[in-house]
């Protein structure tokens, strides 16, 4: 049995704007990529996020990549993070990374949208991850807010960034031209990220080609 330490309650998480505006590309990218998020995170918890995903153009690919994603760490102490994808009662390993450099869910999040994109709509993904990378080094928008957690209002950031907004090519990708990349953190939440989302339209709309959300949903004991 695990012990729920830190839970988000999804239905009385709400994020309210204060104000936005526009940072430079280093100060985006050091927002995105901060460093030493999980120096205080106990080692023998784990940090779980729900993903969910809607892709109308491969809807069994929506099914097959929405679940939990576990971060744990290494009990050798070699300082490693390791990810897991859970589905019901299967479980499959993503990878392990240096835990000293950050959270590697940035990654995860950003690493899946593109492979999601390519396999969705067609195209080189080498063409999208390079699109994907010149942005998180592209001024961005930054909006401050706030967001109620377990009943505590904490102060949060969202960075937003539209890969191919400006691309050549955008009205050959499916929707996915329009495609918003959007990273809420704070460090009021273990691990730095509350909500990373992907999706194409507008924020939020019941009709986008595609979703990808990723949730954080609490910190909990590891499992054995």
């Amino acid at each position: 049995m695990r012990t729920l330490l830190f839970g988000l309650i999804i239905s009385a998480l709400s994020c309210y704007p204060v104000f936005a505006a526009s940072v430079d590309g280093e100060q985006a990218y050091d927002l995105l990529f901060q460093e030493g998020v999980l120096d205080k995170i106990d080692r023998d918890k784990e940090l779980v996020y729900q993903r969910t995903v809607t892709n109308n153009l491969k809807p069994e690919a929506a099914q097959r990549d929405t679940g939990d994603i576990a971060l744990s760490f290494a009990d050798d102490g070699s300082e490693m993070a390791r990810l897991e994808f859970r589905q019901d009662e299967k479980h499959r390993a993503m990878g392990v990374f240096p835990a000293s450099v950050g959270n590697p869910m940035i990654m995860v999040f950003y690493e899946s949208t593109i492979r999601d994109m390519a396999e969705a709509a067609g195209g080189s993904p080498f063409y999208i991850r390079n699109r994907v990378k010149d942005a998180l080094v592209q001024p961005a928008e930054v909006e401050a807010g706030e967001a109620v957690i377990d009943g505590e209002t904490v102060p949060v950031r969202t960075i937003r960034m539209r890969p191919f907004a400006e691309d050549p090519n955008r009205d050959r990708m499916q929707g996915f031209g329009d495609l918003v990349l959007s990273v809420t953190v704070s460090e009021e939440v273990p691990g730095w990220y509350l909500r990373l989302v992907a999706e194409t339209g507008p924020e939020g709309a019941d009709d986008a080609v595609y979703r990808s959300e990723m949730t954080f949903e609490g910190l909990q004991e590891g499992q054995e």
